[in-house]
């Protein structure tokens, strides 16, 4: 398999490997959500590891093997993007397999388990974007929705939409449910990662809410924030925020 079959492949199996920790009725709450992500995360580690030798790894749950620096090639993984989610039975989580290749997010997928079927967006399955709505519709989290996508929202008479992981979120956006996702609350590597890369492989703008490029693979995980938006509005997105 090429990258962006190993990713989508690996993503699916998580996805399947969640919902059967979750359909046992052993675990709840928490508990399903500590279960589902130290069981996923063992998967795919083990998995990448054995398909992809040399390649440097970065996964949520697991301590920062620093040795992934010096690589060229990094997979950044988040087992279950939206613990609280999966934990609560809802739809609106993720599982996220990404490639940086000198720092860009480049190739990747992210699966939607909880979706009827399942769902797997991935880099090298690209299709046309659906028609934009008209009033700009902005996914912001169910509990602490952003200043900023508040605010810009605002601005363009748009309309704000809670959803919870970000994977959910970004491929909300790919798959023309919304138009834009701006975050600015908190986020690491491993939340974006794949996201960016699928949703960039689709034509979106992905940057920094400065409109900074996004960076990955460095010492410190952290990347609090975030854009991923329909290219006819990046311009005016960032610079509604550059004013506030």
């Amino acid at each position: 398999m090429n990258d962006a079959e190993l990713a989508a492949h690996l993503a699916k199996i998580a996805g399947r490997i969640l919902l059967e920790v979750r359909e046992s009725g052993v675990f709840e709450g928490k508990a399903l959500g500590d279960a589902g992500d130290e069981t996923a995360n063992e998967f795919l580690c083990h998995a990448l590891r054995a398909a992809r030798p040399d390649d440097g790894l970065l996964s949520e749950e697991e301590k920062d093997d620093t040795s992934r620096l010096s690589k060229s090639r990094v997979w950044i993984v988040d087992p279950v993007d939206g613990t609280r989610e999966y934990g609560e039975n809802r739809s609106d989580w993720a599982v996220h397999i990404g490639l940086a290749i000198d720092g860009v997010a480049t190739t990747g997928a992210v699966a939607l388990p909880g979706l009827d079927g399942g769902v797997v967006v991935r880099t090298d399955e690209v299709s046309a974007l659906p028609d934009a709505a008209k009033a700009p519709r902005f996914l912001v989290s169910r509990t602490r929705p952003a200043k900023e996508a508040i605010a810009v929202a605002e601005a363009m008479g748009g309309e704000l939409v809670g959803m919870g992981s970000a994977g959910a979120k970004a491929m909300a956006v790919v798959r023309g449910e919304a138009e834009v996702y701006l975050h600015s609350g908190g986020q690491y590597e491993w939340d974006s990662c794949a996201p960016v890369a699928v949703a960039k492989a689709h034509g979106l703008h992905c940057s920094r809410i400065d409109g900074a490029p996004i960076k990955y693979n460095r010492e410190n995980t952290y990347l609090p924030d975030l854009l991923i938006c329909r290219r006819e509005l990046a311009d005016e997105v960032l610079r509604l925020v550059a004013g506030l």
